[in-house]
């Protein structure tokens, strides 16, 4: 497969299952700041001296294929997505909740803002977390403009970004162990 076909050099791009829209779509929006946490996430786990950390990030650069996938699927078609099984869960978001529980049990929260960089890996999880947030305020634009079907995406955004935080304090807590 070729890298370029020259398809977007009009200024529109392809949804998942069809359907032509304009690059500067608050879909596209949404699903390449999805794309940019994967990448900051990416540079976390690389930078990241613990092997947990690692694990935990690469498990929720996965799912964000998933939520990417659904920011990029029109609402008329989401039934062919949700029936391959590839959507946003409870259960996912249930997961985040008990990966947070866990870390807060074992490095203590601060009680102040936090100035990102103690680590390389904590501040590339800062820089992923605010990422995240943006994605989230893009999905919010969806959901508010009616082209968001699953909440659940919110739901998950909102604690990943949760999730992320109290990695990078995880991360400063265990600087180099693995």
């Amino acid at each position: 497969m070729k890298t370029f076909n020259k398809r977007g050099d009009q200024g529109e791009t392809s949804l998942l299952y069809g359907g032509r829209v304009p690059k500067s779509d608050p879909r596209c929006e949404a699903y390449g700041t999805i794309d940019e946490a994967v990448s900051a996430l990416g540079l976390a786990r690389a930078t990241s001296g613990n092997q947990r950390t690692r694990d935990i990030v690469h498990r929720i650069q996965d799912e964000l294929f998933i939520v990417g996938a659904e920011l990029a699927t029109a609402g008329e078609d989401y039934d062919k997505l949700a029936a391959r099984n590839v959507v946003v869960t409870d259960e996912m978001v249930d997961r985040l909740e008990r990966v947070i529980d866990e870390l807060e049990a074992e490095v203590p929260m601060p009680k102040e803002f936090i100035i990102p960089g103690a680590c390389p890996g904590s501040a590339a999880l800062d820089l992923a977390r605010t990422i995240i947030r943006r994605a989230e305020r893009r999905a919010n634009e969806l959901r508010d403009n009616r082209l968001l079907v699953n909440e659940r995406v919110l739901h998950y955004l909102n604690r990943l970004a949760d999730l992320v935080f109290t990695l990078a304090r995880y991360e400063e807590g265990h600087q180099g162990s693995g």
